[in-house]
Parts: structure tokens; C-alpha cells; sequence
């Protein structure tokens, strides 16, 4: 007793720790406050209602640009995660993050299996559970944190309540593609990707390769059909060379799994391109749209 006594004003604080912590939790303002920044799986969820079920269009960037949700006939809610991996897909769908319904579409392109690419840090499924809710968000805390204090200081000299509260709403829709890189602005991307990534094998996908193995095992449980669709490159570049290796490993299995692929990773135009990996919103993802919901269409066919 007379060490509870003794330390008793640290317990109490350890406490209120405790308790606000778990009640800013509850709040969940990443999700909840546009005062803070939106990773893209929250966007995704913020453009839907909140619907956290339904057939999904999953990959990273590159499915962001090139499929428009809105323009489709499949009406597959578009999942596309700034560096998403398939790493991620198996959290979301491990942790029941998100519960997809009527089909799932996955799209690879030449970084969705990379281990070791860098992703967002702030998505949902890599705060262990133990973790504290504001030390894991403590960046995002401190931004709009001083935006608070700077707002309630304005107000306070100004004496204008309107701005004691006031704030930037964050960005809260997904970056998509425009317009076309010059042919310089491609070569330097390109030589960019090669020195970062062209000298990877087998090795440096292997994390996702086990992950979409537990998809595929998940998918066939679930009786949920799977379909891979292999994002475009621009082909004036060349491929990265890991590509072959990795498409061989990847289909090796979906066939075996019998999940049907469409292969587009050389085949549309470089006028398509933003980018060597992202399709132009007015030329190429209306194009691609429509390529897609032709091939699920098909799928959907009864065989004769």
C-alpha cells in the first residue's frame, strides 16, 4: 500500500492515458474528422457510405487510374491503395476490415508484389492492437494539433469565434492521372524504377506470393469468385525484368486454382499512359473500363 501511495499520482496519469486513449479510439478520428488526413482505404469507405461489403476492384494505383467505378457495368467498388500489395488484400480481409461479396478482381501490376516497397503506414490493418491509438497516429495528431492551436490563438487575438474552430478540411478523394508525362519525364521515371527495382527476383516477392496463396485458399472457402487482371505497362518502356519470373509464379498457381486472368500488361498504346503505370483518365481508363467489363461479362456467361 505504501508503494501505491507513493506512486500513486504516476498510476493516475497512466489512467487518464489509458482512458483518453481508448476513448479518442472509440472516436477513431482518421475515419470520423475531416480535420485529419484519409489513407485510401478510408477514402474508399467515405465514397460508399461507409459500406464496408460488396464485389471489389483491388490492386494499388494503377487500378485506381485506370478502372472508373461510376462508368462500369460491373459496378465493382473500386479498392485501389496507394502501394497496395496483396499483403495488404490479406489483412483487409483477415482482420474483416472489409467483407467482399459477389467476386473479387485483383489487379497486378509491376510494384503489387514487391515486399519491399514502401506503403502507407496509416492503414487500418498494420496498428497492432496493444499499440496506442494517438502514438500510432502521432504525426497526423501533431499536424492537426497545430492547426487547432493556431486557429484558437487567431480567434482568441482577433476575438472571432468563427475562427477559434475553424479548419482545412483534408483532401478526402484519390489522386488519379491526367494529361501524359513528356518522353523525358518517362525515360526518368523509367531509369528511376530500374535502379530501385530492376535488379529484383524471385526472393523479393516472396511475402506476397504466400499471400496470394492464402487469397486464393480464402476465395475457394468462401466460394467467392477470384479474377486477376494484369495492369498495363507502356510498352515503349521496357519491362521490368523480374515481370517474366513473377508472372510465371503467379499464374502457375492461378491456373492450378482455375481463376481466370487477363493479361493487358503490353498490350494497349502508349498514347493510353499518364505514366509507364498509370492509365490517362481521359484517353486510357475508359478504354480499360470498358475491356474489363467486357471480359467479366464473358466470365459470367453459362458455358454452352
Amino acid at each position: 500500500m505504501a508503494r501505491i501511495k507513493k506512486y500513486s499520482f504516476l498510476l493516475l496519469l497512466l489512467a487518464a492515458f489509458v482512458l483518453s486513449d481508448f476513448l479518442i479510439s472509440l472516436w477513431n478520428p482518421m475515419v470520423t474528422s475531416r480535420r485529419f488526413y484519409k489513407n485510401d482505404f478510408t477514402k474508399t469507405l467515405y465514397h460508399h457510405g461507409g459500406l464496408d461489403h460488396g464485389p471489389v476492384f483491388f490492386g494499388n494505383s494503377a487500378v485506381t487510374g485506370a478502372y472508373i467505378e461510376e462508368e462500369s457495368k460491373s459496378k465493382l467498388i473500386e479498392m485501389g491503395l496507394s502501394y497496395g500489395k496483396l499483403t495488404d488484400l490479406k489483412a483487409i480481409l483477415e482482420q474483416k476490415r472489409f467483407q467482399v461479396e459477389g467476386q473479387l478482381v485483383v489487379g497486378i501490376d509491376a510494384h503489387t508484389m514487391i515486399d519491399s516497397l514502401e506503403t502507407d503506414p496509416t492503414y487500418q490493418w498494420f496498428k497492432p492492437w496493444y499499440q496506442p491509438y494517438v502514438y500510432a497516429y502521432r504525426d497526423y495528431f501533431r499536424d492537426s494539433g497545430t492547426e487547432l492551436a493556431k486557429q484558437l490563438y487567431k480567434g482568441t487575438i482577433e476575438l472571432n469565434r468563427s475562427e477559434l474552430l475553424a479548419y482545412q478540411p483534408r483532401w478526402i478523394d484519390k489522386e488519379l492521372y491526367f494529361g501524359h508525362m513528356t518522353a523525358a519525364e518517362l525515360q526518368a521515371k523509367w531509369n528511376d524504377y530500374d535502379k530501385r527495382f530492376g535488379w529484383m527476383s524471385q526472393k523479393d516477392y516472396k511475402e506476397n506470393l504466400q499471400a496470394l496463396d492464402w487469397i486464393i485458399a480464402y476465395c475457394k472457402e468462401h466460394q467467392l469468385p477470384l479474377r486477376v487482371v494484369w495492369m498495363p505497362w507502356d510498352r515503349d518502356y521496357k519491362v521490368p525484368p523480374y515481370m517474366a519470373g513473377l508472372q510465371n509464379d503467379v499464374n502457375h498457381r492461378l491456373e492450378a486454382a482455375g481463376v481466370p486472368t487477363l493479361n493487358l500488361l503490353t498490350s494497349y498504346d502508349p498514347k493510353y499512359f499518364h505514366d509507364l503505370v498509370h492509365l490517362s483518365r481521359q484517353e486510357g481508363a475508359p478504354v480499360f473500363t470498358k475491356e474489363v467489363d467486357a471480359w467479366l461479362a464473358s466470365l459470367a456467361k453459362p458455358s454452352k
